[in-house]
């Protein structure tokens, strides 16, 4: 799984494999991959996902250990409102949610299809389907992947080969340490957003279902 040494990807990981799954722990940053595979007794797997090369050595490594289960959770989050957001934002956020997310896709899946089986996990957002204020980079880059994944989703029928979206709303993670949420009336106050653990166990929840139930697309929550 991609962005493994993150908030939501690490949580995910350890959920997985608390449930029985054997994890290999992708990301960029080597040190953390690797305390946190040795932790639940996974394999730390780094690479880049927007370098399509990285992620072509990764592969090998990864399918020889047998894949059930792909999830997309690599990402970034950048606020500004339209004028103030440069091309180098917008790039970097569709670099790593979506380009990442084609790049890991289209690498694994040939192996998934080829098997006939396994579940292909992508982590999106509340803001891929609702529009916030200073959110055009990130926005772009979710409602992308959304679209991207309802294309996966036509094109999976019939392969034994199932996908599921996951779009949380807002999850208190580092991510937002630089952003000060609470102390910015537009944004959400932290103690109102979801926790990482929410979404890995939606996502373990996917995970955990028989051969041939999907779940195209979750939604999570507070309530």
């Amino acid at each position: 799984m991609t962005g493994a040494t993150g908030g939501i990807g690490e949580a995910v990981a350890r959920r997985l494999a608390a449930d029985g799954f054997r994890v290999c722990a992708a990301g960029r940053r080597v040190d953390r991959l690797e305390r946190l595979a040795g932790e639940v007794g996974g394999v730390a797997v780094p690479f880049d996902v927007t370098d399509e090369n990285d992620v072509a050595r990764a592969r090998a490594s990864v399918e020889a250990a047998g894949l059930d289960v792909l999830v997309n959770a690599a990402g970034v989050f950048d606020l500004a409102s339209v004028v103030q957001t440069g091309g180098e934002v917008l790039r970097r956020n569709l670099d790593v949610n979506l380009v990442g997310a084609f790049n890991v896709t289209r690498a694994f899946l040939p192996g998934m299809v080829a098997a006939g089986s396994g579940l292909l996990i992508n982590v999106g957002s509340v803001a891929g389907w609702r529009a916030f204020p200073e959110n055009s980079a990130y926005s772009a880059s979710k409602f992308g992947l959304r679209g991207f994944h309802e294309v996966l989703l036509e094109e999976l029928r019939g392969t034994g080969v199932t996908a599921c979206l996951l779009e949380p709303g807002a999850v208190d993670t580092p991510i937002w340490d630089p952003l000060d949420p609470d102390a910015a009336p537009h944004l959400p106050n932290r103690e109102r957003m979801l926790c990482p653990e929410d979404v890995a166990r939606a996502a373990g929840f996917v995970a955990g279902l028989p051969d041939g139930v999907a779940v195209p697309l979750l939604r999570i929550e507070r309530a």
